[in-house]
C-alpha cells in the first residue's frame, strides 16, 4: 500500500511539473528591413529575392543558441514568427527597396504578374548567435538579370554586437547583421544596373 501510494505521488510530481512547463508562454520574434539611405536614387527595375538557404542547425522555430565552444542550445519558448529562411528574405527584400529606392522588390515565389529584372538567391553559411556578446552571419549571394547573362555573386560576413539583454536584442542584432549584407547586394545591383552594354 505504502508503494502503491508512494508511486501515485511521483506521478502527480511529474504531472505538476509537466502542467508547470506547459504553461509557460512562448515568445516570438521576427526579423526587421533596418537599412537606411539618404535620397537613394530610384530604380527602374523590379528585384525577387529567393530562395534563401539556411544551416539545417538553425532551420527550425526555435532560437538556437552558442553556450560554449560546439555546445548549443535549442531554446523551446524563444522562437521565430516564420520560417528563418522566409524572415530573412523578406528583411532583405525591405532593406533592398530603401536602398534602391523602389518599391519594385518581392521575395520567392515570384507573385503573378510580377516581372522581376533581377533575382537574389542567398545561401546563408553562418546564422550565429551568442547570447549577451554577438550575431554572426556570413551569407554567399548572387545577383542574376532574368534575361540571361551573367551573375554577380559575392560574399559577406556581417557581426553585430547584441545590444541589451534578451531575445529581443539578438533578433535586432541579426536584423542590423542582415542590413550590412543587403547593403552589399545593392551594391552589386546597382553596379550591374548602370554597367553599359
Amino acid at each position: 500500500m505504502a508503494h502503491g501510494m508512494t508511486r501515485l505521488g511521483s506521478i502527480a510530481l511529474v504531472a505538476l511539473a509537466t502542467a508547470g512547463c506547459a504553461s509557460a508562454p512562448a515568445r516570438f520574434y521576427t526579423l526587421d528591413s533596418t537599412a537606411t539611405t539618404e535620397r537613394a536614387p530610384a530604380a527602374r527595375y523590379a528585384i525577387v529575392v529567393g530562395p534563401v538557404s539556411i544551416p539545417a542547425a538553425v532551420d527550425r522555430p526555435q532560437f538556437v543558441v552558442q553556450v560554449a565552444p560546439n555546445q548549443v542550445t535549442i531554446d523551446e519558448f524563444n522562437r521565430w514568427a516564420a520560417p528563418l529562411d522566409d524572415a530573412i528574405a523578406r528583411a532583405v527584400a525591405g532593406d533592398l527597396a530603401v536602398l534602391l529606392g523602389t518599391t519594385r522588390v518581392a521575395t520567392a515565389p515570384v507573385p503573378d504578374g510580377f516581372a522581376p529584372t533581377y533575382r537574389v538567391t542567398i545561401d546563408v553559411q553562418r546564422f550565429d548567435t551568442v547570447p549577451g556578446e554577438a550575431v554572426t552571419i556570413d551569407a554567399v549571394w548572387a545577383v542574376r538579370p532574368s534575361a540571361g547573362g551573367d551573375a554577380a555573386s559575392g560574399r559577406t560576413l556581417a557581426r553585430e554586437p547584441v545590444q541589451g539583454a534578451g531575445f529581443g536584442a539578438i533578433a535586432a542584432a541579426h536584423s542590423r547583421a542582415l542590413a550590412t549584407v543587403s547593403n552589399d547586394i545593392a551594391a552589386a545591383v546597382r553596379t550591374k544596373a548602370n554597367r553599359k552594354p
